[in-house]
């Protein structure tokens, strides 16, 4: 009973602390704005107060930094949820989202809209559409005798991936070298400098609704964590549910990869940083991960556009932070045997 009542304590801190950076971020620019200022505003929007700030501070708060911040959000938790799911569906620890291969398909699409259009539609389009063909490729092949195996879903990922891969050098090496090939490498690095609310209302509802699938059965993940044919004994349809895992976990990749390009180490490192606060319960870690997730993401964002006049990429910082901790983990698990 004290540990359990010492979990929801951990978890009300955890979520506690992407609030805070929330509110920390919109201070936190090359466009100063006080917190009075801040808060006037905000209340504005439901309390008759009358305006006596310039209409460029209303831009600056709804328009640039409201957007980008929640997409930070979304897109940390998302990632670090879905890890979590795959960690526990493959029974691997150093599982990532991407081990379908739909970063790789994303890519691909991404580069092909900036090589045939151009428009942030069909840059975002094509990225969805072709990061989740990717995956459908990828459980397509893994099908056996009408099951999934594990390893097979691992094998077809791969394959998928390293196919995806090569187009995607293909498309960078016929690009434009003055326009098409520096705006491709720009996107792969991913960022969310250009986050609009459009994005916002793009890419959020269908990360929400993968969020909320994976913690409906993160319960099932614990019985699915324990191999196929324990899961089987005890009454779960293994395929179907992991059929559902991937549906969930590759529409929130997918979205997050679409609005922002490529993020990694997200949904490695956060899972495993959840795991050492709360354990390896599901249950628990799923929404610690969620929490985590999204706090560590806003930081990484706001870091991106402070730390220097030019703005870093978040893939450049996610790795720096997160290669050596997968050293690290790698070390310690023995590659895996433990």
């Amino acid at each position: 009973m004290a540990r359990r009542h010492q979990r929801t304590w951990l978890l009300g801190a955890l979520f506690a602390l992407p609030l805070f950076l929330v509110g920390l971020s919109f201070f936190l620019g090359r466009f100063p704005i006080s917190p009075t200022t801040l808060v006037r505003v905000l209340a504005s929007r439901l309390l008759p107060i009358p305006q006596d700030w310039p209409d460029t501070v209303e831009t600056v708060i709804f328009n640039i930094r409201l957007p980008r911040i929640l997409l930070a959000l979304c897109i940390g938790a998302g990632l670090s949820v879905s890890g979590a799911a795959f960690q526990g569906m493959f029974q691997n620890p150093l599982v990532s989202p991407d081990i379908l291969g739909v970063t790789a398909g994303a890519g691909f699409g991404a580069a092909l809209g900036i090589l045939i259009s151009g428009s942030t539609t069909a840059i975002q389009a094509s990225a969805f559409l072709f990061g989740v063909l990717a995956v459908v490729i990828s459980y397509m092949i893994s099908r056996v005798y009408r099951t999934t195996p594990t390893m097979m879903l691992v094998l077809s990922g791969i394959i998928v991936g390293a196919i995806f891969s090569a187009l995607l050098s293909l498309i960078k090496y016929v690009a434009d070298p003055h326009q098409k090939l520096p705006a491709i490498v720009f996107w792969l690095m991913g960022s969310l400098a250009a986050a609009s609310k459009s994005d916002l209302m793009t890419a959020a509802p269908p990360m929400l609704i993968g969020i909320a699938g994976l913690l409906l059965v993160r319960w099932r993940i614990n019985i699915l964590s324990m191999g196929d044919q324990e899961a089987r004994s005890l009454g779960i349809k293994t395929d179907r549910l992991k059929a559902f895992i991937i549906f969930c976990s590759t529409l929130v990749t997918a979205s997050a990869v679409s609005v922002c390009g490529i993020i990694g180490w997200v949904g490695l490192v956060i899972p495993h940083i959840g795991r050492m606060l709360v354990g390896p319960d599901h249950k628990v870690l799923l929404p610690a991960s969620v929490a985590l997730g999204a706090a560590y993401l806003i930081l990484i964002d706001d870091l991106s556009r402070t730390l220097i006049s030019a703005e870093i990429p978040l893939g450049i910082l996610t790795a720096i932070v997160g290669a050596p901790f997968f050293a690290f983990l790698v070390r310690r698990t023995q590659g895996g045997r433990r």
